[in-house]
């Protein structure tokens, strides 16, 4: 089938690759002009990895990973609160555990793609029409073109999710906080192979130092004023985060000093996708578009491998009955999904804590998770997705 994905995050390039494994024809195109850079790093692990070695580029995730050994929280002169060593909470899961920046992750799975599918940069649709056994497509360049189905993998403000299935204030669950993301060069001090975070109540900065004397920090800020209070465009963004910073200790008035020149700027509201069904006729989502758990859940990049993964072998299995691929698509991966999105509410928490008591709170569990066995009590479920990849059928 002649498959048209919309986004080329990381769900969009890891179903096109699967789709072309598995005979079909499948279409990229992306809004952007070039690969996107920047946005956060991931911890990725769990069933995701698993869809990584299937496609084999867990060796190449390592080698652009980064190898944190710590993660430190401080107070507003730079005390240390807590720390616990990163094996304290990965340590049974060896090699099957890596932190990468998101923009490196999906460039390795572009990069597995070979130049083995079409892909068209500065693209988007206008008009998604499902009539008469196929899919008419409008581009926003005015072209237009027939597909057997369209994926929409384009994250969650999703073009084809509204197009298809209507507007996004029926789907989305703001969790009342926004995240700021941006990278900076020349930043002092560093602390090679930690996660250096400040939390005060309202917001939570993260530090951490890259390679090529690159410092990313993490953002996150409580924000209840709702959704039409988001600004949209940098300047106003970066004059929000100034603005509800103002005081803040620790090196907060230094980042944001640097923030003005940093080669990359991510902003985002925290939300949640939350929809009855993931497809109509020929279309479908995946990724954030069809069930984004937040980047409260630290999971959601490769969450996305597996919904495509699922995805493209369901339509493997199915022999040209894409219904029945987009039902089993659902039975098999809504519980897991909806699961990872109620983990992800009460952590709001650790993030932006809402006053000086939830502080406290956030402090004393990770103080807690510093101590034997722990880590693991807390963790052992969630790093284990409930999940079995089906296999990829033998044609």
């Amino acid at each position: 089938m002649r498959v048209l994905i919309v986004g080329s995050g990381i769900a969009g390039p890891t179903l096109a690759y699967w789709l072309a494994r598995t005979g079909h024809e499948p279409t990229l195109v992306e809004r952007a002009p070039q690969p996107r850079r920047g946005g956060y790093l991931v911890d990725f692990w769990g069933a995701g990895f698993d869809v990584a070695e299937r496609m084999g580029i867990a060796a190449e995730l390592h080698r652009s990973g980064h190898h944190l050994t710590e993660a430190r929280s401080v107070d507003r002169r730079g005390r240390r609160v807590a720390s616990f060593p990163a094996e304290a909470v990965v340590g049974d899961l060896g090699d099957r555990y890596v932190t990468i920046a998101r923009s490196d992750l999906a460039s390795t799975i572009m990069s597995a793609l070979d130049g083995r599918v079409e892909t068209l940069f500065g693209e988007t649709v206008a008009a998604v029409d499902d009539v008469d056994g196929a899919v008419h497509v409008r581009f926003a360049s005015g072209t237009s073109r027939d597909f057997d189905l369209v994926v929409g993998a384009d994250g969650l403000h999703s073009a084809v999710r509204t197009l298809t299935f209507g507007a996004q204030e029926q789907f989305e669950r703001y969790l009342g906080m926004v995240v700021a993301v941006f990278e900076v060069e020349g930043y002092a001090p560093r602390t090679e192979g930690a996660a250096v975070m400040h939390a005060d109540v309202g917001f939570q900065l993260l530090r951490v130092s890259l390679r090529d004397d690159v410092t990313m920090f993490c953002v996150s800020l409580r924000h209840d004023d709702g959704l039409a209070a988001v600004p949209d465009g940098p300047q106003e963004q970066q004059a929000l985060l100034r603005h509800r910073l103002a005081g803040a200790g620790w090196e907060t008035p230094a980042v944001l000093d640097a923030m003005g020149s940093a080669r990359t700027f991510f902003f985002d509201r925290v939300s949640q996708i939350r929809m009855p069904s993931w497809t109509r006729g020929r279309v479908a989502l995946v990724g954030d578009a069809a069930a984004c758990p937040s980047f409260l859940a630290g999971q959601g990049s490769a969450l996305a491998m597996v919904e495509a993964y699922v995805l493209a072998v369901e339509l493997a299995r199915a022999d040209g009955d894409h219904a029945r691929a987009f039902a089993r698509y659902h039975e098999r991966l809504g519980p897991l999904l909806r699961s990872k999105q109620d983990a992800a509410v009460g952590l709001g928490l650790a993030f932006a804590p809402r006053s000086r008591a939830a502080l406290a709170v956030r402090n004393v569990a990770m103080r807690l998770m510093g101590l034997p066995y722990v880590p693991n009590l807390v963790m052992g479920r969630s790093l284990r997705d409930a999940v079995e990849l089906p296999a990829v059928p033998v044609a």
